[in-house]
């Protein structure tokens, strides 16, 4: 079966790009601003980024499956193995932090939001892809 591409529109791409770039960067001013010795902040950064691949690989892998091409059951499993660990390492960082709850609260939805945008970008990244590779997204007259 071929996969059917739709280009997202402009206000969705623009949408994701700038939830992803809110979520990132507020949760690294927070991480600037906080009072935390430097190796905590190296502990909350590197789940970030541990999170965002993670998520992003998952996203793709399930499009994979989507579109019939062929991953691994381990790859796959690997891929949900490692969002859930990012999201059970900040939530164990923070409930042993000596943060205040709000602070808290503002990591959790900081990082949960650099995620779900993550995987909106890398939505729309893989759709306009496979719309230029296959030219699905051009009038009829013009595929020919």
């Amino acid at each position: 079966m071929k996969p059917q591409f739709q280009r997202p529109t402009g206000a969705f791409i623009g949408a994701s790009w700038i939830a992803l770039l809110i979520g990132a960067l507020t949760y690294l001013t927070g991480l600037w601003n906080s009072a935390m010795p430097l190796n905590e902040q190296g502990y909350y950064f590197t789940i970030l980024m541990y999170g965002l691949f993670s998520a992003v690989s998952l996203q793709k892998s399930v499009r994979d499956r989507l579109e019939g091409i062929h991953v691994t059951g381990i790859y796959f499993g690997l891929c949900w193995v490692s969002l859930l660990i990012s999201l059970l390492l900040l939530g164990v960082g923070l409930m042993n932090a000596t943060l205040a709850l709000s602070e808290k609260g503002f990591f959790a939805m900081s990082f949960v939001l650099s995620l779900f945008a993550a995987v909106a970008v890398q939505k729309n990244v893989r759709d306009i892809a496979g719309i230029d590779k296959t030219g699905d997204d051009k009038p009829k007259d013009e595929q020919a």
